[in-house]
Order: structure tokens, then C-alpha cells, then sequence
């Protein structure tokens, strides 16, 4: 199950199509889906979390909580939209395209993608690009 919560105003279109495509990404890296919660929120929201679980005093548009069991992706992924917002207009991309890419980014780590390397940071951006390519609801 995929669950949509908003800690600020946001609110996400398309939820059913947007849990359905996430879930076919997670099927084609050969998972299975397990329970997925989203939860949107502002930078402050997302930094006290980032000092408090990850002692990093930094801002950051997604952190993911993987609680996966086995083959099974469980995750908790809170994301800054405030964040995704500032990348769109950074990367010259729309908000929809980089909130997608930020909500796939995190199912792909609990799939096992790393990006702390440069080689492993372009495996990721591949791996994101097909995933956006995927999305039939745009």
C-alpha cells in the first residue's frame, strides 16, 4: 500500500495514478510493494529530521526512512516541497517533473541504488529518467 500525507499545505495530484506507476518501477527492479508512506512538508519540517536522524544540519528535499524486508520495499520518505520546488526552477525542469523524480529517487534506494559516487550518481539519473519516462498519467 502507498499512502500520500502532507505536512503543509500540498496536496498530490493524480495520487492513484502516481501509487500505481511507483509501484510498476518497484515490479521492474524486481520488488514486490510493501508499505509505502509519503509525507510532504516544508524545509523546517524536513531539516529537524535531517539534524535529528541523520545529524546533518544541511536542507535536503528527500530523506528516506528503508524499512524493507527482503524483496519487500517498506520505507517511510518525507519530502521538502519547498525543495522540490527550488530545484524545478535550479534544473529548469517543471515542479511535477522533479517532485516525480524526488519520490522516485527514494524508491530506487530502497531498491539498492546508491548515488554517493559519481559512476553510482549516474546509474541513479539513468534509472530516474526511465522511471519518468514510464509515467503514463502526463
Amino acid at each position: 500500500m502507498i499512502e500520500f500525507y502532507s505536512e503543509n499545505d500540498f496536496e498530490l495530484d493524480h495520487q492513484v495514478a502516481v501509487a500505481q506507476w511507483i509501484m510498476t518501477i518497484i515490479e521492474a527492479n524486481g520488488f514486490e510493494l510493501g508499505d509505502i508512506t509519503y509525507v510532504f512538508c516544508d524545509d523546517d519540517y524536513l531539516h529537524k529530521l535531517n539534524v535529528q536522524f541523520l545529524q546533518h544540519d544541511t536542507l535536503t528535499d528527500i530523506i528516506t526512512f528503508d524499512n524493507s524486508l527482503g524483496s519487500q520495499i517498506h520505507a517511510e520518505i518525507y519530502i521538502s516541497t519547498e525543495r522540490v520546488t527550488d530545484n524545478a526552477k535550479q534544473f529548469n525542469t517543471s515542479f511535477g517533473d522533479e517532485l516525480h523524480r524526488v519520490m522516485i529517487h527514494g524508491i530506487l534506494h530502497c531498491c539498492g541504488l546508491k548515488d554517493k559516487s559519481e559512476q553510482e550518481a549516474q546509474a541513479m539519473r539513468t534509472a530516474e529518467d526511465k522511471a519518468l519516462q514510464a509515467r503514463t498519467f502526463i
